[in-house]
């Protein structure tokens, strides 16, 4: 997550200063471009913002973006007018349309609100996305008073929106970068999350539900911040993790985010996907626009480059663990959620292996269908992916060719994780699965894996009286 409130500040002391001797527009170029660049050199290549620049086809935009050592404005064009301009009638004006038009990406901007005018699915004009400082001149006014206030409100968050304008046009490639950009709207979708919660608590069923099946309540203040951003996470892991299950089987017709309900297997996890997307609640949360936006960012996915990167089976390591980072570094630190280094897990699930031969005299190890596997706190399933891995290699030496129906049904029925956060439950799940894909040992459509949403010191029922103890954990209680 980066951070711009420097910039953001220099620029809001910019056009404080310039707003009260300068034209609408015109002095406000320098301080613009100042913050585009600021932005834009944090991209790999670097956008550069050029004022004013010379081009050939119709019309002349106020600034242009340049990727690299590009001598066309590739990454867009921009239109700036005063603070008194309407938005909205300058999106729909003949100027911006003719620049359409020519570049198909136009920033339009009035320095109080910005929108990215570019194409929807079907090539027509679209506002694709919008920022707001500000909805009125007396309000700009008022936020231009404290300058150092705003900027701290606003410089991640604007800058990142620039970031996303800035690499509309870019195709992605990498899963971190990926992550990082799916990130930046998951703060967005939980800053719309927060907000609706201040008003009605339009998650309160789905609360509820969670909170029976674990035997946990979240409790206060920060109790309810975990859970409201353990949905958005959750959320947007379920839209990625479709969207590999999609890619990885070659369908050739576009992905939507609805397409998520019909490849999450585990019944909790599409539970809470169809809550969480029930239209009137996405209405109410404003959170149908930022699905149309994780959308539309795994429509530039290079897939074949992207999936050749989770072939080798990181995808904790290159995506998981890069968004929660940029999501929320706090809530990482909080959560202990660590990578495992995969020589460490090979290591202690060798160990396991080794002891029930050597120890136990049970010849097939992990592999012998007496023996049952659980991890209490699976997380991303790190640990169930290599008993997987252990257990077919000794059946693929025993058996024979029945060898990927012993590792499936080990798979489901024991070899099992428990983990509390509905989250890394998601991440946990396509692990298993793209594991198993890889062996050849794929599941079944009326399979799935025995990873399950629980809370593992809860429910058991002791062999001896034990001291009395609440009958419901808390998360973020005091």
């Amino acid at each position: 997550m980066t951070d711009f409130r420097h910039a953001v500040k220099h620029w809001l002391d910019a056009i404080s200063a310039v707003s009260r001797v300068g034209t609408p527009e015109l002095s406000h170029y320098t301080a613009l471009d100042n913050l585009f660049d600021a932005v834009g050199n944090e991209l790999s290549p670097k956008v550069r913002a050029v004022v004013h620049y010379s081009e050939s086809s119709s019309g002349q935009p106020d600034l242009g973006f340049f990727s690299g050592e590009n001598t066309d404005p590739d990454r867009g064009v921009v239109e700036v007018k005063g603070a008194d301009a309407d938005l909205d009638t300058l999106i729909a004006s003949e100027q911006v349309d003719q620049y359409w038009q020519t570049r198909k990406l136009v920033l339009v901007t009035n320095l109080r609100e910005f929108a990215l005018v570019g194409q929807d699915n079907g090539g027509a004009k679209a506002t694709l996305e919008r920022y707001s400082l500000a909805d009125s001149v007396p309000a700009l006014d008022e936020l231009l008073e404290h300058t150092t206030r705003e900027s701290n409100r606003h410089g991640v968050s604007l800058g990142e929106y620039l970031l996303r304008v800035m690499s509309h046009r870019s195709t992605i490639s990498e899963p971190r970068d990926l992550a990082r950009l799916l990130a930046s709207y998951a703060r967005d979708a939980l800053q719309r999350v927060e907000q609706a919660a201040e008003e009605e608590d339009s998650l309160a069923t789905i609360r509820e539900a969670i909170e029976q099946a674990l035997g946990m309540s979240f409790e206060s203040e920060d109790g309810g911040r975990f859970f409201r951003s353990t949905l958005v996470q959750t959320l947007f892991y379920g839209v990625f993790a479709a969207w590999v299950l999609w890619a990885r089987a070659g369908d050739t017709k576009r992905f939507t985010w609805e397409d998520t309900r019909k490849h999450l297997r585990a019944p909790v996890l599409r539970m809470l996907f169809h809550q969480i997307t029930d239209p009137g609640r996405l209405e109410r949360l404003r959170l149908d626009e930022v699905l149309d936006w994780i959308e539309a960012a795994l429509d530039r996915v290079d897939r074949k480059a992207f999936l050749t990167r989770f072939s080798e089976g990181e995808a904790v390591q290159y995506f998981y663990e890069p968004f929660l980072e940029a999501f929320d570094p706090n809530l990482r630190k909080q959560l202990g959620v660590w990578y495992t280094p995969r020589e460490i897990v090979r290591y202690m699930v060798a160990c396991v292996d080794r002891a029930l031969r050597d120890d136990l005299g049970i010849d097939k190890g992990l592999a012998d269908e007496r023996v049952y596997v659980l991890d209490p706190c699976c997380g991303t399933g790190a640990f169930l992916v290599e008993t997987l891995h252990r257990i077919a290699e000794t059946e693929q030496a025993s058996v024979g060719a029945t060898w990927a129906e012993s590792v499936r049904q080990a798979a489901a029925t024991r070899v099992f994780g428990f983990e509390i956060m509905p989250a890394p439950l998601v991440v946990s799940h396509l692990e298993v699965g793209l594991a198993l894909e890889r062996l050849g040992a794929g599941l079944s459509p009326d399979q799935r894996a025995g990873v399950f949403l629980t809370n593992a010191l809860t429910g058991w029922e002791p062999e001896e009286p034990s001291c009395p103890a609440r009958a419901k954990s808390s998360v973020g209680g005091t």
